[in-house]
């Protein structure tokens, strides 16, 4: 530590470390051009890193370069029970595999204060018009998901530094805003920013509070869990000026949806953005949630907002002590992090935005950033005549409208509106349609309070939102089984059904299996839709219903003033709701220890928890990359959930095949999320999505042409013959044939889903080639041990004509950014050299790879320092 700049913070009795002066002394006057990040990571630097490399790790920042890596240590660990328990199954794999060399198994632990929140795991089974759907939905949870639970408790005391919040209290992201996150860190007589990794996308909802958090994989979660350092260099870092105000009626949603497609369209993946100027000024710390949490969605890696008065209120009306209230607001103006600081922050890119020009919207189908005004839906063909036979479903019919989401639920403002218009709807007798599966999931048991308190949640319950759970749900593909009679008159009728959900992912196949396509919307807009019931219905114009007299109603009749809104925001949203929430939650207190076994008893028969294989057979073996076969020739925006995807699972599926041979009843079959534990179940979703498109299986079309059949299908080479992709996969594997994946642009979109790449590896992938990764999935890929190409010179697979009958050779030294090549060989025998760029971006990365992977990097550290 470079205790040189170590300095009392006036008005405290803690310490800070002044990074101003550490920059300054570099380079004079350098800290009042930093933006909001680099101010974070300079103090991370000048806190944690060795003496002798601050200096050069510094000019880094300070000089914008991007050609060497600098340590970045967060101060903690934030992960949800699906990638949180799947990174705990691994440590617990690690300790058997230390053990059986001969190390100490309880000394592999989490050396950084890591918090896991079961808010994952919970299915709609019970809609939120049926009587007591909450306590329902929480029982199945717990029947479902008793292993999963059984082996997330034995964690508690088994390792150090692991808190879990448990099954029925929220979701990870609202409870990290509205709790968990104090802004500024004390630790051991020091103050520091809070910074944190967490093992989920939205993870930057917390950016809104000015605290650096960023979306991993589980797999570089774990690196972090055990204390090694997120090597890194510095990022892009994009300033966004928002200007003007907002309309009249109009939600953070439509915001955020509009801002989603104008940052996508101006190409910031992998970028931080740090949204400024009087536009974010005015917006409420909800409603810089709502946009900071739609981060993986713009494409970046953080969406950053300054501490300013906003940031104060906010914590001061979620209930934090007013002594850490007071720290905040001291340690930001006295280290620059303070919004009147940063007026002379310089960024290298600047956009501007302006609030007054959106109006509303909902976004869809299929993809977050496909916005869609609510004034031209009948022009871009979404609404449309709607004709239907009495007492049938309509084409376009809304199944399921949900109000979840941390994105949504996280804001007063929006459940609020979502309540008044409600109430104005059944003032009117409005009633939702009988085919609609309506829920309300709110994040935090503190919406609850504050619906009670203003009287609303009997509104929402009177139109089908009573509150089903307090997790995820809906947004995560857990929208639970359709009534019986519905799902078979949609399968019978073949009929093009929807779902409008106020959440922040709408991919294919995502939301239920029977939803051909989803749209997000603004949770007042999605009680709307739940009574019009479809999306075939002009939102904007069309008639609602008929009041006592006699007039049509429309949505502006029911829609509430933003006044009414702000007034029962004052009224019924108190700092008490808060914590009477959140003091006995994190009143609780584990010893480490009282489990005195530090391995796992694994159960045989369990198809959630499994010891895994990653220090065996293959996995453990040289990466030969010659001879490889394609196993997928994909195109562009392939997500993480047609890699792996995270709904339901079905009897017709490999996994349910696996699952049923298992003797597991089908109505208990889950998602393929909570399977992600048991290795077994989990790699038969590799590729098990029903929306994929691969090139290799094509058929005859209609008019006569070549297309690209849909599904889950591989075609196994040499012999030519088409097959489910799982079958593809055993077969590839019992010959030990490598296997390499060839894709498009902006690979591995999507949640931060370590089984995308974890599926991939144990297929017996060891390369990807494609256009562009996406981040996360790239780090998950190395984590894995599974090599990231990228095609140059715009070249992909159309220009060398890539048919899936090819092998593939990889040659060159794989150092960061390195041009290697890849010889293909068709069928003919020809061989055509490829030019690739080595998506391998810093040393610690190949030195991950060079490993087998981060599990195997550890345990070759871990065994080498026990030795020492």
């Amino acid at each position: 530590m470079n205790t040189s700049y170590r300095k009392p913070l006036p008005g405290t009795d803690l310490d800070y470390y002044d990074t101003q002066a550490a920059v300054d002394a570099i380079s004079p006057g350098a800290y009042s051009k930093l933006p909001y990040s680099s101010r974070v990571y300079a103090e991370n630097l000048v806190r944690r890193c060795e003496p002798a490399k601050l200096t050069d790790s510094l000019k880094q920042i300070i000089e914008r370069k991007r050609d060497l890596d600098f340590p970045w240590y967060p101060a903690r660990v934030v992960c949800h029970d699906i990638l949180g328990q799947t990174a705990l199954v691994d440590l617990a794999g690690l300790r058997d595999a230390i053990a059986d060399k001969g190390g100490d198994p309880s000394k592999v632990n989490p050396v950084v204060p890591t918090q896991l929140i079961v808010d994952h795991s919970l299915a709609v089974e019970h809609a939120g018009f049926e009587k007591d759907a909450f306590e329902k939905n929480r029982a199945i949870e717990d029947r479902r998901n008793e292993d999963r639970f059984h082996f997330i408790n034995w964690t508690k005391t088994a390792f150090k530094n692991i808190d879990v919040i448990q099954p029925g209290n929220g979701i990870m992201h609202q409870i990290n805003l509205e709790k968990m996150s104090p802004v500024v860190q004390s630790r051991d007589g020091v103050a520091f920013p809070d910074t944190l990794v967490g093992t989920d996308s939205h993870t930057p909802h917390v950016d809104a509070l000015g605290v650096i958090a960023i979306g991993v994989g589980g797999l570089e979660a774990e690196s972090v869990m055990l204390g090694r350092p997120s090597y890194m260099r510095l990022p892009d870092i994009v300033g966004v000026e928002l200007m003007g105000k907002r309309q009249s009626g109009i939600t953070a949603t439509d915001i955020v949806l509009a801002i989603t497609e104008f940052l996508r369209n101006e190409k910031v993946v992998s970028t931080y953005l740090e949204f400024y100027g009087e536009g974010a000024a005015n917006l409420t710390l909800g409603d810089r949630a709502t946009i900071s949490n739609m981060t993986p969605e713009f494409g970046a890696t953080a969406a950053m907002f300054y501490i300013d008065d906003k940031t104060i209120d906010y914590l001061k009306l979620t209930g934090r002590d007013d002594s850490q209230v007071k720290l905040v607001e001291t340690y930001a103006k006295q280290s620059g992090l303070w919004a009147d600081s940063l007026k002379d922050a310089e960024y290298e890119r600047v956009l501007r935005f302006d609030l007054s020009s959106v109006g509303r919207n909902i976004a869809g189908p299929s993809n977050p950033h496909r916005r869609v005004s609510t004034s031209d839906l009948a022009v871009k063909g979404i609404s449309g005549v709607v004709e239907n036979e009495e007492g049938l479903m309509p084409d376009g019919a809304c199944i399921i409208a949900a109000i979840t989401s941390c994105t949504n639920t996280s804001n007063p403002r929006n459940v609020i509106a979502a309540g008044l218009l409600a109430r104005n709807a059944n003032a009117k007798g409005l009633t939702r349609k009988p085919w609609v599966k309506t829920s309300l999931a709110p994040g935090s048991k503190a919406v609850q309070l504050y619906l009670e308190d203003a009287n609303l949640l009997p509104e929402l319950e009177a139109l089908g939102f009573g509150i089903v759970g307090f997790a995820c749900t809906t947004c995560n593909g857990m929208s639970g089984a359709l009534d019986p009679v519905i799902q078979k008159e949609v399968i019978e009728r073949d009929l093009y059904t929807t779902a409008v959900l106020s959440g922040n992912r709408n991919f294919d196949g995502r939301i239920h299996p029977y939803a051909k396509q989803a749209f997000l919307a603004s949770p007042p807009l999605v009680v709307a839709y739940a009574i019009a019931g479809t999306i075939r219905f002009d939102i904007e114009k069309d008639s609602l219903g008929i009041d006592s007299d006699g007039n049509e109603i429309t949505l502006k009749d029911i829609w509430p003033s933003d006044e009414e809104i702000d007034a029962v925001i004052a009224k019924s949203v108190k700092p008490e709701q808060f914590r009477k929430v959140y003091e006995p939650m994190f009143d609780i207190k584990v010893e480490y220890g009282t489990d005195n076994d530090p391995q796992y008893d694994w159960r045989p028969q369990s198809t959630y928890i499994r010891r895994p294989p990653y220090w065996e057979g293959a996995l453990a073996g040289e990466r030969a990359m010659k001879g490889m076969r394609p196993l997928a020739v994909l195109g562009d925006n392939i997500t993480t959930d047609h890699l792996s995807p995270s709904n339901a699972i079905m009897l017709d599926s490999a996994a349910g095949a696996y699952l049923d041979k298992m003797g597991l009843p089908e109505v208990d079959f889950n998602s393929y999320a909570t399977h992600r534990g048991d290795h077994l179940t989990a790699q038969r979703a590799t590729f098990a999505n029903p929306k994929l498109f691969n090139e290799m299986v094509t058929l005859l079309g209609k008019n006569g042409e070549v297309e690209v059949k849909q599904g889950s299908f591989a075609r196994i080479e040499p012999e030519g013959q088409e097959s489910r992709m799982w079958e593809a996969i055993e077969t590839y594997m019992e010959r030990k044939q490598p296997l390499i994946i060839i894709a498009g642009a902006d690979y591995g979109q999507g949640s931060s889903r370590d089984w995308a790449a974890k599926g991939v590896r144990l297929a017996g992938v060891e390369v990807i080639v494609a256009e562009g990764f996406e981040r996360i999935h790239r780090t998950n890929l190395v984590g894995m041990g599974v090599l990231p190409l990228e095609f140059t010179n715009g070249d992909n697979r159309h220009t060398y004509q890539i048919d899936g009958t090819e092998t593939y050779d990889v040659f060159g030294e794989r150092t960061p950014g390195a041009a290697l090549t890849v010889v293909m060989t068709r069928k003919n025998g020809e061989r055509v050299e490829i030019p690739v760029k080595c998506r391998l971006d810093t040393a610690e990365e190949v030195s991950i790879y060079e490993a087998g992977g981060i599990l195997q990097r550890f345990a070759q550290d871990f065994l080498a320092s026990s030795v020492e």
